[in-house]
C-alpha cells in the first residue's frame, strides 16, 4: 500500500464519514460530488432591507428569488452588531466574548490551539477553502495559514479539479463608509419612512435612500456570482448562503444592541441533490431564532465533519438535526474608542437590554460613525434643543435594564423595564441572559488590558469568579446609593475584576459617594492601573482633581499600553472642565499614530477649547480614504 500522510488520511476519513452522513455512495463521484460545495456570499452592515423580507421599498430582485429558491430566516442575529466581534464568532464558532479582548472592536485577541477556525476543519477534510477577501478576524490567526487562498483573486475555479469547495465572498457595496456620500437611484429621500428615534432631516433621508440604492447594486452583484455558479456548471452541486455580517447602518444601528444593529438577512438555497442535508424545504421560512455563532457548525455537518466540543452554536441543518432555539443573544464592549458593556437577548418578540456602563449616555461621539451626515444632524440638533424626548434620549445616560416589545414598538423607544404587566417576561428574559454569561463564560467583565484576558486564562479554577463579578457588576450599574456601603466592601475584595466593578459602582454614584473619598484615594495609589483610572475618574467628580487628572494625563503617555490610553481619555471625556488640566497631553496624542487614541483625543482637544463643531467630522477622511488605496494595492500584490 502506498504511503498515505495523516493529512490524506484525514482526508480520506472524512470523505468516508460524510458518505455515510449524506447516504451518497462513493462509486457517485464519476456522477458527481459525494459532498455538496458551499459558497458563501457575505454583505456589509446592512438588516434585511430585501424584499423578501417585507420591505417595500428594496428592489433586491435576486435576493428575492434566491429566498423563493430557498430558506429564509426571518429572525437573524449577528452576536456582536460590529463587523470584527462578529467575525470572530463567524470564524471559530466560539462568541468573541469568551476570548477577550475579541470582544472589544479592533483588538488582537490571541487565538489559543485548542480554538481551530472552520476553514481548517474544512480543508482537513478534504475541501478547497477561499477566502475573496475581507479577512478583520480580530485575533491572532494568519488567513494564509487557513485558508488555500485568501486574496481580492480567491476562487472557486481556482481549486483542483474534482475537489469540493467551499468559497468566501465579502461585498463591501454596502460598508457604512458608502454612504459617506449620497448614492442616487430608484429610492429617493422622500421615500423614506423616518424611524421615531430620529429626527427627520434631509440629511437623514439621503442617508437612508443611499443605503437602499446601495442594496440595490449588491442585489447586482449577487445576481453576477450567481451566473458563475451556473456558467460552471455547479449550482446543482452547491449549497448558496447569503448574510450580511452585522446590522445597520444608518443612526443606532451598527455598534447598537437595537434590532437594527443586531438583525441580519440569511437566506440559503439547497439544490435538490441535497434536500435530504435540510428539514425545511425550499421557499419556505423560519421564524425561530438563529445567530451567526451557527454559521460554523452549520457548514461542517454540511461537510460531514462533526463540530468540536468547543464550539458554542448549532447546526441550522445538516445530519444530525438540531433542535431550534429560543433565544437569540447579542453585546457590545468597546467599539473603536467608545468603551460601553451591553448585553442583550431576544425572543424575538421581546428584546431585553442590560447596560453595564449605564453611566455613559448611549450616542457616544464616535469619529468615524461621525463622518455620516445622518449622525452630525442628529448631534447638532441635540445640541441645539431642538429634539423630541424619544430623539433625545440617545445623547443620554441609560438605564440598568431595558425591554421592548418588538410586534407593538418596531422602533425600540418604548421602555417596559419597569412595566408591572409585563414583569413575567423581564425576568425570564433576565434569567436567560444571566445563565447565558455563565455558561460561554463571559469574558466582558475584564477590563481591556488585564492579564486575565483570554479564553484559557479566564477559565483557570478560581481565576474568573464569573458570578460572584456579576453579582458586583450589577450592583454597580443599577446605581442605587443604598448600595455604597457594599461596594466599599468589594473594594477590598482579594479579586481584582471585583474591585474593578466596585470602583465603577463608586464611579457611577457621583457625588453620593462622597463617603469613599478617602478609600478611592488610596485605590488611587495602590492598585492595578485600569481600577486607578475608574478611581480617578470618580474623584474627580468628587472634586478631588488635582492627582486624578495628573495620573489620568500619565496614562496618556506613548509608552502605556492602548488598552490603558484609551481607558485614560475616556475617563477625561467624561470630567468636564477639569480636564484642561491635561489638555497638554491631551493635545500631544492628537496626532498619534493609531487610529482611535488620536481620534478620541482630537476630539476632547476641541470640546475643551470650544472649537468643537458636530458637522466638521474629526475623523480624517482623505487618511481613511488613502489607507484603503494602499491596502487594495498590497492584495493585488500578495
Amino acid at each position: 500500500m502506498p504511503h498515505l500522510d495523516r493529512r490524506r488520511l484525514l482526508q480520506l476519513g472524512s470523505i468516508l464519514l460524510a458518505s455515510s452522513l449524506t447516504g451518497v455512495s462513493l462509486g457517485a463521484a464519476g456522477r458527481g460530488q459525494s459532498r455538496p460545495n458551499i459558497l458563501w456570499l457575505v454583505s456589509e452592515d446592512n438588516c434585511p432591507l430585501i424584499g423578501a423580507y417585507g420591505d417595500p421599498l428594496a428592489r433586491t430582485p435576486t435576493l428575492d428569488r434566491l429566498a423563493q429558491e430557498g430558506i429564509l430566516y426571518r429572525h437573524v442575529y449577528a452576536n456582536a452588531p460590529v463587523c470584527a466581534p462578529s467575525r470572530f464568532g463567524i470564524l471559530t464558532g466560539v462568541r468573541a466574548e469568551s476570548c477577550a479582548p475579541a470582544n472589544h472592536m479592533r483588538a488582537q485577541a490571541k487565538l489559543p490551539d485548542v480554538l481551530k477556525t472552520y476553514p481548517q476543519y474544512l480543508r482537513e477534510a478534504g475541501y478547497y477553502c477561499s477566502n475573496n477577501a475581507k479577512t478583520d478576524y480580530n485575533c491572532d490567526v494568519d488567513p494564509a495559514a487557513i485558508w488555500d487562498d485568501s486574496s481580492d483573486r480567491a476562487h472557486w475555479r481556482k481549486r483542483p479539479q474534482g475537489m469540493p469547495f467551499m468559497a468566501v465572498f465579502n461585498y463591501e457595496t454596502t460598508h457604512e463608509s458608502r454612504i459617506f456620500l449620497s448614492r442616487k437611484g430608484a429610492v429617493k429621500p422622500a421615500d423614506i419612512r423616518v424611524p421615531t428615534y430620529l429626527p427627520d432631516t434631509p440629511a437623514i433621508r439621503r442617508d437612508f435612500a443611499s443605503y437602499y440604492n446601495l442594496m440595490e447594486r449588491l442585489d447586482g452583484q449577487i445576481a453576477e456570482r450567481l451566473a458563475e455558479l451556473e456558467e460552471d456548471g455547479l449550482a446543482e452541486d452547491t449549497i448558496v448562503f447569503y448574510y450580511s455580517d452585522n446590522g445597520g447602518v444608518l443612526p443606532r444601528s451598527k455598534r447598537y444592541c437595537y434590532e437594527e444593529g443586531l438583525r441580519c438577512a440569511l437566506i440559503v438555497r439547497v439544490p435538490p441533490k441535497w434536500a435530504h442535508l435540510a428539514e425545511v424545504r425550499p421557499g419556505s421560512q423560519v421564524d425561530t431564532p438563529v445567530t451567526f455563532i451557527d454559521l460554523a457548525p452549520t457548514v461542517l455537518a454540511l461537510a460531514g465533519v462533526p463540530a468540536p466540543p468547543q464550539m458554542q452554536g448549532a447546526a441550522l441543518f445538516g445530519v444530525p438535526a438540531v433542535k431550534a432555539q429560543r433565544y437569540a443573544f447579542g453585546m457590545r464592549n468597546r467599539m473603536d474608542e467608545r468603551y460601553d458593556f451591553v448585553r442583550t437577548v431576544s425572543d424575538t418578540r421581546y428584546r431585553y437590554i442590560r447596560n453595564y456602563m449605564s453611566h455613559r449616555v448611549g450616542g457616544q461621539y464616535q469619529a468615524f460613525a461621525w463622518v455620516a451626515e445622518g449622525y452630525r444632524d442628529w448631534l447638532r440638533l441635540f445640541q441645539e434643543g431642538k429634539l423630541s424626548p424619544q430623539q433625545a434620549v440617545f445623547f443620554q445616560e441609560r438605564p440598568f435594564e431595558e425591554l421592548y416589545d418588538l410586534a407593538l414598538d418596531r422602533d425600540e423607544v418604548v421602555n417596559l423595564a419597569s412595566s408591572p404587566q409585563h414583569r413575567d417576561r423581564l425576568e425570564e428574559l433576565r434569567a436567560a441572559l444571566d445563565r447565558h454569561l455563565l455558561e460561554i463564560n463571559d469574558n466582558g467583565f475584564i477590563p481591556e488590558g488585564s492579564e486575565l484576558e483570554g479564553y484559557l486564562n479566564s477559565r483557570r479554577p478560581g481565576a474568573y469568579p464569573l458570578e460572584r463579578i456579576m453579582q458586583v457588576a450589577a450592583r454597580a450599574a443599577q446605581r442605587d446609593p443604598a448600595a455604597l456601603k457594599a461596594l466599599l466592601a468589594d473594594l477590598d475584595d482579594p479579586h481584582d475584576v471585583v474591585r474593578f466593578w466596585a470602583a465603577s459602582g463608586l464611579l457611577m454614584l457621583r457625588d453620593q459617594a462622597e463617603p469613599a473619598r478617602q478609600r478611592l484615594l488610596r485605590t488611587l495609589r495602590e492598585d492595578l492601573p485600569q481600577t486607578r483610572i475608574v478611581a480617578a475618574e470618580a474623584l474627580v467628580h468628587l472634586q478631588e482633581t488635582e492627582g486624578p487628572i495628573a495620573l489620568l494625563a500619565e496614562y496618556l503617555e506613548a509608552g502605556h499600553p492602548k488598552p490603558l490610553r484609551l481607558q485614560a481619555i475616556n475617563a477625561l471625556t467624561y470630567c468636564g472642565d477639569a480636564a484642561r488640566q491635561a489638555l497638554p497631553a491631551i493635545e500631544a496624542n492628537a496626532e498619534d499614530d493609531d487610529d482611535d487614541v488620536r481620534n478620541a483625543c482630537r476630539y476632547l482637544a476641541q470640546v475643551l477649547e470650544g472649537s468643537f463643531d458636530p458637522d466638521e467630522p474629526v475623523f480624517e477622511v482623505t487618511r481613511f480614504l488613502r489607507q484603503r488605496l494602499v491596502d487594495a494595492i498590497k492584495a493585488r500584490l500578495i
